[in-house]
């Protein structure tokens, strides 16, 4: 069977872009369609672990990164309320020694640019805009991916990298929407310039209390922060749209019983995002991540919760994991979906539940916050440290 394999690719975001990367790298021809009008990337920063990271690498992407990451010295917990700090690990030095890549913070937007530009410099790969997936179809010899307007495009496999409400989902696996977390995300970036010194930092920082926490860390290159801030709530609306400015002093009174430094912090930026979180139960099976000549990946796979800083990371994952499948060229590529898939659900249902059981235990309240609290006391880099999840997945490393 000939190594040369057609590649669809729905969703342009980081996923989509990863996984077209990673498979023109491979030589493969790649057609990646993205539903807006434009390339683009919304949110704010995101962390990428050395799992992520060495990934990154393997792709030639590390001057790129460099260019426009921040590698933070160190990540501290404080208390919300009090504003103690409750542990900390040392990230910069102890990530290369221990896992062989560093832990970088950037701004999603950054990120994206550097999956787009390295694409966009590739001969195998055609991008397409304003192209929204209107049906799939399978059969023995290929897929036939429906874009409207008569628009019909075959390939030998698809991939959906459509997001959290992922149309090839719904097209190839129907089921269910998206669950609602109940949890509320504002986010805000700003230059570090404009601070007071004592809210700059070149660190990581997560203040947990009651039903609510705050993350703060550098991105581009250190000279801006990025803030968000989770708390418990709802909003009404088609959440598949919902993104929204978001009224500053709603979220002050928000956190009026958290310590001085932290309302400093709060008072200090001027304009935020809102956003509703949906996630999904841990993938369930391989079944779940790939079905015939069609396989998810990232959001459209497996979304979580931001409480262990694994979205982008997993898609990305997911973009090697993908390659190294599809280089099986001695079976057919609906087995080689397979195997891509079978590799892959258990660690990214691993690291989904994971995720849920943090954001309960930085929300905590009561007995459950003070044992947190003393525990993070006595064993803070212990518990902080994720060795199973930054040594990467052992699929990708052989």
């Amino acid at each position: 069977m000939s190594q040369q394999i057609d590649v669809l690719v729905a969703g342009g975001g980081i996923g989509g872009l990863a996984a077209g990367l990673a498979c023109a790298q491979a030589g493969w021809r790649v057609r990646l369609f993205e539903r807006a009008p434009v390339f683009s990337e919304v949110g704010a920063g995101i962390q990428i672990s050395p799992n992520v990271v060495r990934v990154l690498q393997g792709w030639g992407l590390e001057t790129a990164l460099r260019r426009v990451a921040a590698y933070p010295d160190r990540l501290q917990v404080r208390s919300a309320l009090s504003g103690r700090t409750l542990g900390g690990l040392t990230l910069r030095g102890r990530a290369e020694t221990l896992y062989g890549a560093p832990y970088a913070t950037i701004h999603r937007a950054d990120l994206h640019q550097v999956l787009l530009t390295s694409v966009q410099g590739r001969a195998e790969v055609t991008l397409g805009l304003s192209n929204t997936v209107g049906g799939v179809q399978q059969s023995a010899d290929g897929v036939l991916l429906d874009l409207g307007q008569k628009n019909r495009i075959e390939g030998d496999v698809l991939v959906g990298a459509d997001g959290l409400w992922s149309a090839v989902r719904q097209q190839v696996w129907g089921g269910e929407a998206p669950r609602v977390t109940g949890h509320l995300a504002y986010r805000a970036m700003l230059p570090q310039s404009g601070l007071p010194a004592a809210l700059r930092s070149q660190q990581v920082t997560a203040w947990l209390g009651p039903r609510l926490h705050v993350v703060v860390y550098p991105v581009r290159c250190g000279e801006w922060l990025n803030v968000v801030a989770i708390i418990h709530g709802r909003v009404d609306g088609d959440l598949s749209q919902w993104d929204h400015s978001a009224n500053a002093q709603a979220l002050q009174a928000e956190l009026a019983g958290t310590c001085s430094a932290l309302q400093d912090l709060i008072r200090a930026v001027p304009d935020w995002r809102l956003w509703a979180l949906c996630d999904r139960p841990p993938v369930p099976s391989a079944d779940a991540m790939a079905r015939g000549r069609v396989a998810l990946l990232g959001d459209a796979a497996h979304p979580m919760r931001p409480y262990l800083a694994q979205g982008a990371g997993m898609a990305i994952e997911d973009a090697q994991a993908l390659v190294r499948a599809l280089s099986l060229s001695e079976i057919d590529p609906a087995t080689r979906l397979r195997r891509y898939a079978l590799n892959r659900w258990q660690r990214c249902a691993r690291v989904q539940a994971r995720a849920e059981r943090n954001g309960r235990i930085f929300h905590s309240t009561g007995p459950l916050q003070w044992a947190r609290d003393l525990g993070m006391r006595l064993l803070g880099e212990r518990l902080l440290d994720v060795p199973w999840l930054y040594r990467g997945d052992r699929y990708l490393q052989a």
